[in-house]
């Protein structure tokens, strides 16, 4: 990941500690924050989420986005994200949630009836550490 500094590169590894606040603009212009589970592929952060959701109509409509991932036991310690969503994708959607949640919770996802997931990449434009 780019311009991350080295000392909160462990915040993007796959710790199941580690979430991510996602920031969204909704259509008045109000902010809305939803924490989320998230992964990286090595250049873009991803998001998945339920097609029709605030979020997903949200950064389909205005995909500036701001995130801040920090893990809840070091409250303290933190990562601010100013990015884009770059791509929205329902491929490889269900897969993504899967492991998010067997990261998360050790277990797949209990998808429910109808369920249409889509996945966000999300390019970083700007990263801030934090640290108290």
């Amino acid at each position: 990941m780019q311009n991350v500094p080295a000392s909160h590169l462990d915040l993007l590894n796959d710790d199941p500690k580690a979430y991510a606040f996602l920031a969204t603009t909704m259509p008045d212009g109000s902010p809305q924050l939803t924490p989320v589970w998230f992964s990286v592929d090595g250049e873009h952060i991803l998001i998945n989420t339920n097609r029709g959701r605030v979020k997903d109509r949200n950064m389909r409509a205005r995909p500036k986005i701001a995130l801040v991932i920090m893990r809840l036991d070091q409250h303290f310690r933190y990562l601010q994200m100013r990015g884009e969503v770059i791509e929205v994708t329902g491929e490889g959607a269900v897969e993504h949630i899967h492991h998010l949640s067997n990261l998360y919770d050790g277990a797949d996802f209990n998808l429910p009836p109808n369920h249409d997931r889509v996945l966000f990449r999300i390019k970083p434009n700007s990263w801030t550490p934090y640290a108290y």
